[in-house]
């Protein structure tokens, strides 16, 4: 009743009703500063920081991404050539987050560790490991499957987990900035995270959008989790055994990831269409990109610089 009832509604209401939810818990958040005063960190017990640190992770992590969700009622009844351009969007994302987090390993976290042999093997190890045991695991399945088509809910998970592995880094900060008592600051990286982590939850159901069938309910919930909960694990580590190596391997483990879920995204539409590289994907591509480059540097810069900050 609830999926008919969905289904039964505007176009436009299921395009910008994501949009709606997302600038009531933005303008919540920001109007109401819920982290209040930091300062007693110091004194506060393990299972405090721990419990605190996975409330700010749940609002930075899992919400957005819950709420970019929203939009695959609007995704699922897409044409198939801008069901495809939806995934050439969500391969712009993820190109985005790597290019990023590679930025972030040479020139943030690297030099930080103090030995550029361990870095650079931590980093090398962390991108081809992954990758290959990813490749492998991929082929494996393909191998073994009864049938030769790439199912979406299975590339929607590998989207999920790369999402994932990126947002323990996002939590790194988030912890990090807790234990040293900066509300400011944490509140300005929570914000930055749900404007940029809410573009996740399109990107993960994009793919499953291509499937005849809707998985179950759990499975968004599961992905959700996959993709957004790791901040929390990101804060745990960043608050407790914060260091400039664990950084750069985690990055690392996450471009690793995103390599090998752009190559099955590509298979994924190269699959039912006669190429992967049309007008329409390359454009949508683009965008995912600089909307990425947009909610990432020019938002987060406006929100860090104070433009944003509320007096």
């Amino acid at each position: 009743m609830s999926g008919r009832f969905v289904d039964d509604l505007p176009r436009w209401i299921l395009a910008i009703g994501p949009v709606v939810v997302l600038v009531g818990v933005f303008s919540l958040l920001y109007l109401t500063s819920p982290f209040g005063d930091l300062s007693s960190v110091d004194e506060a017990s393990t299972l405090e920081i721990v419990w605190m640190l996975t409330v700010i992770g749940a609002l930075a992590g899992i919400v957005p991404v819950a709420i970019g969700m929203l939009w695959f009622p609007f995704i699922r009844n897409l044409e198939p050539r801008y069901l495809h351009a939806f995934l050439a969007l969500a391969a712009g994302v993820l190109t985005f987050i790597a290019i990023e987090m590679t930025e972030d390993v040479l020139f943030d976290y690297g030099p930080g560790v103090g030995n550029p042999t361990l870095a650079t093997t931590a980093a090398v190890l962390g991108v081809g490991g992954t990758f290959a045991v990813m490749y492998a695991a991929s082929e494996w399945r393909q191998r073994t499957m009864a049938s030769s088509e790439k199912t979406g809910l299975q590339i929607a998970y590998l989207v999920a987990l790369a999402l994932g592995l990126h947002s323990i880094g996002e939590g790194l900060g988030i912890g990090v900035a807790y234990v040293q008592g900066d509300a400011t600051l944490v509140m300005l990286l929570v914000l930055a995270f749900v404007l940029h982590n809410v573009m996740e939850g399109p990107t993960v159901v994009a793919a499953v959008a291509r499937d005849r069938a809707t998985p179950p309910l759990r499975h968004f919930a599961a992905m959700g989790l996959v993709a957004g909960g790791p901040v929390i694990l990101g804060g745990w580590l960043g608050s407790f055994a914060q260091s400039d190596l664990l950084a750069v391997l985690c990055f690392a483990i996450a471009i690793g990831a995103i390599l090998q879920v752009l190559i099955e995204v590509a298979d994924l539409i190269r699959f039912d269409a006669e190429a992967v590289l049309t007008w329409i994907n390359v454009v949508t591509f683009v965008v995912g990109f600089v909307l990425m480059f947009f909610l990432e540097d020019v938002a987060v810069d406006l929100l860090l610089e104070g433009w944003l900050v509320p007096t």
